[in-house]
């Protein structure tokens, strides 16, 4: 795992205020479990950070883990930044309000009307893209860190 994330879950657990003994007690596992999830040894399976992200109410949590876990997914998950309400929001809304006034949709929609993206094509098609990537990421910063209720612990 990458250095910035090597105490992920840790992070996780202290912002919630328990203990390891105490977490290791509500996510049934044993405390030498958490202690090397929480120092890099091993990583906790995708079910023990759900029982986690359920547990610390932490529903960051999951994004962080998935992404710094699976090779693939780092690849195209971006990078969330934390942002109140408004932040989140005002970055969709200013993301798509840009999006609508370059006419993005309609220049997709004609350079893909003939399923070739030709290399005239190309530099738009991929500005296209990066602005849509933006959008998809605004939003999700706005589900992961605001826009999810906590569930309850089985």
């Amino acid at each position: 795992m990458p250095e910035e994330y090597q105490n992920i879950y840790k992070i996780a657990r202290r912002a919630a205020g328990f203990t390891q003994e105490a977490a290791a007690e509500r996510l049934g596992v044993s405390v030498e479990s958490v202690r090397a999830y929480e120092t890099g040894q091993r990583i906790p399976s995708n079910e023990i950070v759900d029982r986690m992200v359920i547990c610390y109410n932490a529903i960051p949590l999951a994004y962080q883990h998935l992404k710094e876990t699976n090779v693939l997914l780092s690849k195209f998950l971006p990078r969330l930044e934390p942002r109140s309400t408004l932040a989140a929001a005002v970055q969709i809304y200013l993301h798509m309000s840009r999006f609508v006034e370059k006419h993005s949709i309609e220049r997709l929609l004609e350079i893909a009307q003939d399923n070739v993206i030709d290399e005239d094509e190309r530099p738009e098609y991929d500005q296209i893209m990066a602005d849509l990537r933006e959008i998809v990421r605004s939003s999700l910063e706005l589900d992961v860190y605001i826009g999810q209720p906590p569930r309850d612990v089985n």
